[in-house]
């Protein structure tokens, strides 16, 4: 059966590309972050901290741009079953591509097998009444509280020398959308900045292609690119679970980089020196 492919765009929405950014054609979802305010008045040095989706289908063209950010690392944050699906990353000259497994918003075999093939109804069994919208909360809640290992090693080792740095996973959107959210918290970003870039995945020049290869007469319908919707939608009430995540299980965010994440206060300090402008 042949794969057709959808940005999953529904009416109403609108794209707000800034025309600096590069028109990479195989890696979707790609941005600096540089230029977020902080709350002690600095920014996010530009050229040193990067996200996007996979890099597995970039073109020699995307390549040779990425090339020239000089990234000293690629984070990527996609499973086994991510990698067999899209491929490796390509090489980049000159830059450690670190894969550092996180979890799935939708993962498991059998899941990602009926998003891909399911029929109509069950897709309703499998995504319908919130399920789909509560398994994109619940999975954000997860990685918080058990991938601090994970989050912890990141940070120390952009702290260390791994700038500049790319994260991401398969869209861009999740799993390295919350290590950018984390990473930003680090460095002392506004709340309100760090939801704002989230939300800009949901751009359709920026959102992953879904892939569905049922060949049934309502397989790409309204109906069905509406339940899995949530799956591919950044939503600010998941990264606000998680950020309540932080609330209950620490008490603050200061308490989860120094307690979950032992990112002791020299290391931030080195941190934000390496990622921030100066005050």
């Amino acid at each position: 059966m042949i794969a057709r492919g959808t940005d999953l765009e529904r009416p109403g929405a609108t794209v707000t590309q800034a025309t600096t950014e590069p028109e990479l054609v195989g890696v979707r979802n790609f941005r600096d972050l540089g230029g977020l305010p902080t709350t002690d008045g600095r920014e996010v040095r530009p050229g040193r901290l990067f996200r996007s989706g996979h890099l597995a289908h970039a073109t020699p063209e995307d390549a040779a741009f990425l090339t020239t950010l000089a990234l000293h690392t690629v984070f990527d944050f996609r499973n086994d079953a991510d990698r067999k699906v899209e491929g490796p990353d390509v090489d980049l000259p000159g830059t450690r591509n670190v894969n550092i497994p996180l979890s799935d918003p939708a993962d498991g075999k059998e899941f990602w097998k009926l998003v891909r093939t399911g029929d109509l109804a069950q897709l309703r069994e499998l995504l319908a009444d919130g399920k789909a919208a509560a398994r994109m909360s619940g999975s954000y809640r997860k990685m918080i509280v058990e991938k601090t290992a994970e989050h912890s090693r990141i940070l120390h080792a952009m702290a260390e020398d791994s700038v500049p740095v790319l994260m991401h996973c398969a869209a861009g959107k999740d799993r390295a959308g919350l290590a950018i959210a984390i990473s930003l918290l680090a460095l002392g970003v506004e709340r309100e900045a760090i939801e704002a870039d989230y939300l800009k995945s949901n751009a359709p020049h920026r959102r992953y292609k879904v892939q569905r290869s049922s060949t049934a007469p309502d397989a790409m319908s309204p109906e069905v690119m509406e339940l899995l919707a949530p799956l591919f939608d950044a939503r600010v009430e998941y990264l606000q679970t998680a950020f309540e995540a932080i609330e209950a299980t620490w008490g603050s965010v200061d308490a989860y980089l120094a307690e979950g994440l032992k990112l002791a206060p020299e290391t931030r300090e080195r941190l934000r020196e390496r990622m921030l402008t100066e005050a």
